[in-house]
């Protein structure tokens, strides 16, 4: 599930056990998807129950963030399975078919996600700096079309998922989503290469170029006093490219990054032992930083959607609200025992 290489052959030839220890990891990862699946089910719902509670009052931005809390909404639906996978050790009970629809799930929500990212940044970019040359394009029609273009290209992309199997018996154990179960497709380095060029890097080249535009747009605003004629739309679209920014640094550039790096020291020398323990590692890590997107996208939401941020501090409110009048309710049932404990002694 995430890459582990289990007796990898080392460059001398012997067995190289990567998977010796796995106790530490088995209850990190458990604890960890688990409150990944709380948190990123709570947000992307809330997302888009507000969202649909809105009805037809959407624009460009809002479009592109619910198809973000839609992949999300589905990638969630998986981490029940993931879970299971490390309460068992890393034993995968669930049969092939369903390792399949989990690659092709997890692979399909990390490019959706970065390509609609790209999408927002793209869209905030048009309405501070273009918004007049570009305007069309902001068009729901339009962007309805590059939602539907986008979910087609990802699909495409991953759909052989489906096609080749994804679990591998080792030892007493079902391993499902490995990365060497993919070690005989022909051309992977290439590949993966070319995943991390035009999945990765190209979306994040797009989402730089227009922080960078909005940014010098806003010190412009801000030397002349405009500021208040946009009534905030440069630094709400700041504060929105700015995360998203964010997310695809935390979030993708490390997974991608240990993918690159050791794909190229590949290309050039077979990995030690010792190599393949550290990729494993770094990989297991790097994949949850990815898988943490689902809980950072809210934090989108939230500055992007108004009724999202009044409702998030509303429920907030509520529940501290709750709490105190709890807190208040206990405080003086205590107080009324003890002034009639106090009576009947006197009595």
């Amino acid at each position: 599930m995430d890459s582990a290489w289990t007796n990898v052959s080392a460059s001398n030839g012997s067995s190289c056990e990567v998977d010796s220890n796995q106790t530490i990891a088995q209850i990190m990862f458990t604890v960890y998807y688990s409150i990944v699946l709380i948190i990123g089910s709570c947000g992307n719902i809330l997302a888009l129950h507000l969202t649909f509670k809105r009805g037809k009052k959407v624009n460009s931005t809002d479009i592109y963030l619910i198809n973000l809390a839609v992949s999300d909404a589905l990638f969630t639906l998986t981490l029940p399975g993931r879970i299971t996978y490390y309460i068992l050790n890393f034993h995968w009970p669930f049969g092939d078919s369903l390792c399949r629809i989990t690659a092709f799930i997890f692979y399909t929500n990390t490019y959706v996600g970065i390509y609609f990212m790209t999408c927002v940044s793209v869209d905030r970019y048009i309405a501070v700096v273009h918004a007049l040359r570009f305007s069309k394009v902001r068009k729901t029609r339009y962007v309805k079309y590059i939602c539907i273009l986008v979910w087609c290209i990802v699909v495409l992309q991953t759909m052989p998922l489906l096609f080749r199997p994804m679990t591998k018996k080792n030892k007493n154990k079902v391993t499902c989503m490995e990365y060497f179960n993919f070690e005989n497709v022909s051309h992977l380095p290439v590949l993966l290469l070319l995943d991390c060029i035009f999945g990765y890097g190209t979306p994040f080249g797009i989402i730089l170029f227009c922080y960078m535009c909005i940014s010098r747009r806003l010190r412009e605003a801000a030397k002349n006093n405009r500021l208040a004629d946009k009534n905030g739309q440069y630094k709400r679209a700041f504060n929105v490219i700015m995360i998203v920014l964010i997310a695809i640094v935390l979030c993708f550039t490390p997974y991608h990054v240990n993918i690159i790096q050791f794909i190229v020291r590949r290309l050039i020398h077979q990995p030690s032992c010792l190599d393949n323990k550290a990729f494993k590692m770094s990989l297991q890590i790097t994949v949850a930083l990815m898988n943490m997107n689902c809980c950072i996208d809210p934090i989108i939401y939230f500055f992007a959607f108004k009724g999202y941020k009044r409702k998030f501090l509303g429920l907030f409110k509520i529940y501290v609200s709750g709490q105190s009048v709890s807190k208040t309710y206990s405080e003086n049932n205590s107080t009324s025992q003890n002034q009639g404990g106090t009576v009947l002694v006197e009595l």
